[in-house]
Parts: structure tokens; sequence; C-alpha cells
């Protein structure tokens, strides 16, 4: 059976995931990056190999996407590298055909994409604020002492919600525990923060963007049915949240290396071996010019790989292609 591997290295998560020639989702992995994604790529990998072991898959083409996509590239020997835009408005348009909204929020960023018939014709993200983010809400059911697994579902027992000041996290965070101590209901303070976070999104990351339906929530702030809520709420429209919500990014890089390898025959791909190697990452500041721009050299076993980081694209052609 041939098989596509898509890699989603983001800030908070890494995912992989395995699909066929009928893309169906044959493996999903989802694990913390913890600041280490080189170490949690191979984890991933790892897993994979051991999920698909004994049933006779070839992995015929690799994708990577995310904030560490181009690291990721290399270590694994990816065929297609592409931003998290393209990979998520690909995954969402498989699933969901018609899709003309896709809104995503992952552990530290947030963004929204907009599709007309097929095609991406605008999006925005939110990168500076954490207000809305999955940290954001992991923080908060920690310090009410609630399992982010409950956090949804306490906020649809709400009979009252109250209003929570959502612009910032510093300030819903001291609205929240000022709420508490007026006394007001978990149920009510919790429904409050979706809707406020719901508010905050549209009013940042979607403002002055024309929303219509189908709508696609992904990302792994999707899980919580408290925030599905409050989008709909807010839109007036049902918001569909795929299966596989919390890795969309990897399936899009799946189906992009699917497309990217398509009638070539062969693959970059490395092999499951490189989970077992040693990878080194250095950097230097280059003094060409006066951007001073840091390169980031990645080497394994003494030998360079790749190097990455200018502006003028000095130094990329040391990366290798074969």
């Amino acid at each position: 059976m041939r098989g596509y591997l898509g890699i989603d290295v983001g800030s908070v998560s890494t995912n992989l995931v395995v699909i066929d020639d009928d893309c169906n989702v044959l493996v999903d992995v989802y694990l913390r990056t913890r600041g280490q994604p080189i170490q949690v790529v191979q984890e991933g990998m790892r897993q994979v190999e051991e999920a698909i072991s004994g049933q006779n898959i070839d992995i015929c083409g690799v994708g990577a996407t995310g904030s560490a996509r181009t690291l990721t590239g290399v270590i694994v020997g990816a065929d297609t590298v592409k931003n998290e835009i393209t990979a998520h408005a690909v995954a969402a348009s498989q699933i969901v055909p018609d899709v003309q909204t896709v809104l995503e929020i992952g552990g530290q960023d947030s963004k929204i994409i907009l599709l007309r018939d097929g095609i991406v014709v605008d999006f925005a993200m939110n990168t500076v604020c954490a207000a809305g983010t999955g940290s954001f809400l992991d923080h908060q059911a920690a310090r009410l002492n609630i399992p982010i697994e409950q956090f949804g579902e306490l906020a649809l027992e709400s009979k009252a919600p109250v209003r929570i000041a959502g612009r910032c996290s510093v300030f819903a965070e001291s609205d929240m525990i000022h709420k508490q101590q007026m006394g007001h209901p978990v149920q009510d303070i919790i429904a409050g923060l979706c809707d406020a976070l719901v508010r905050n999104y549209l009013n940042n990351v979607g403002k002055g963007k024309e929303i219509l339906p189908p709508v696609v929530f992904q990302g792994g702030v999707a899980a919580n049915v408290g925030i599905r809520a409050a989008f709909e709420k807010a839109l007036g429209v049902e918001v569909f949240v795929p299966e596989y919500f919390s890795v969309m990014g990897a399936i899009g890089a799946a189906l992009l290396a699917k497309s990217a390898t398509r009638g070539k025959g062969k693959t970059r791909f490395r092999g499951f071996a490189i989970s077992d190697m040693e990878y080194q990452a250095s950097s230097f500041e280059c003094h060409g010019c006066p951007n001073l721009c840091e390169i980031v050299n990645i080497s394994v076993n003494g030998e360079i790989l790749a190097r990455w980081g200018g502006r003028c694209g000095k130094w990329d052609t040391l990366q290798k292609t074969g």
C-alpha cells in the first residue's frame, strides 16, 4: 500500500499523519513539542514506524509544514515544504470540498483562512497575543483546577454567561478572578470566557473578513465544545469540526506530498532510520552585508545537511537537494 507522510511541527505540538491513495488517515500521532523539535520529530517517526509495521505500507512522499517546517524538511527529506495556511486550506478542502471559511486556533497562535471556489483568497494570523489560544485555555483550566477536557462541557451548562474582558489574556484572567470573587458560578465564568475569546478572535484575526459558510473549525482548541458553541452563537451559522481537527496541518502536508510526488516514482524521504541519527544545530552571523543574518546549520555526523536564514538566499544553495 502506498502511504504519504505529513508532518506539522508547531511551537506547542508536533503532529504526524500517514494517508493512503484514497486520502484515508491510516496513522495519526500527536506529541508535545516541548521546545525540542528535532527530538520530537524523531520520536514521532518511531511511533509512525511502529504503527505501520506489518501493514506493508510504503512511504512514497513526505510533506512538512508548521513553524519548524524547514528544519523538519531537512531532517526527514521532505518532498514538499509549505506554510501552515496552505496546509490547513488543503486539508479543509479535502474534507469539506465547498468550505469557504477556516477557523484555526492552535497552542500559541490563531489564524483565519478564506476560500472561494477552492482557492485561498485571504487570510490573517495572530501570533502576538496569547488570548484565545490553547496555552491560555490550559492555564485557565489549571488555575480553576478543572481538567481541560471538561472545560467546554461546563461552558454548555451555563444559564447566564458573565461578560469577560477578552481583548487581552492578562485582563481576561483578572476579570475572571473578579467574577469568581463576586460569587458567579464557574460554569457561567467559563461560558463568559469562551464568548470573550471568540469575540476577541473575530475582532482581531477576523476583522474585516467576510465569514461565509460552510465554516470549518480546526486546531487543538476545536476540541473545546464551548468555544465551538460560542462561534456558532456569534456567527449564526453551523461550525463543522473535522474528525481529525487537531492534526489537520499534517493531513494537509500529506496531501501536498501526494500531489508533489504524483508521476515522479521517487521520493526524497530519508527513511525511518533518521529517528536514530544524531543531529546537531548551530548558527553563525553572516557579515556579507549590513543585515547580519543569523545562518542556521543542521549537521549529522559532522556533515552539513542544510543552511538557511539569510535574506538574500546566499546560503540556500548549500542545501542538499538529492
